[in-house]
């Protein structure tokens, strides 16, 4: 069972930046693809971004590419999201997620608690 710890949210200004932190409890974590999924008040839960298991392939939701930067640092079983120029669209609740290279919810597998984002304007 893989257990993931978001940390890293808070409240910001438009404008600013924020990197959230998704640590695992297992070492399969280097041989394991992340993503990052985020859910708005009153909205379905949407993709962010995912990135593999050797850090070599990312994939970005179209609302964040350029923005937003997924990382991996399998020596210390973390996968990050550096979040820069965030707006009040942004503010959501965070989730890692382990599984496999994908945009849809349904190929990973396990999930963190998640962490809260919020962008003042």
């Amino acid at each position: 069972q893989v257990q993931l710890v978001e940390s890293g949210g808070g409240l910001v200004q438009a404008g600013g930046s924020l990197r959230l932190s998704c640590a695992a409890s297992e070492r399969t974590f280097s041989s394991t693809s992340m993503g990052w999924f985020r859910q708005a008040p009153g909205k379905e839960r949407e993709f962010v971004a995912t990135i593999s298991w050797s850090g070599g392939a990312t994939i970005y939701a179209a609302s964040v590419k350029g923005r937003f930067t997924i990382s991996k640092d399998n020596a210390k079983n973390t996968v990050y999201l550096q979040m820069n120029s965030l707006s009040p669209e942004d503010t959501a609740v965070y989730y890692c997620a382990a599984g496999t290279l994908s945009n849809y919810e349904t190929e990973y597998d396990y999930w963190g608690q998640g962490t809260q984002v919020t962008v003042s304007s």
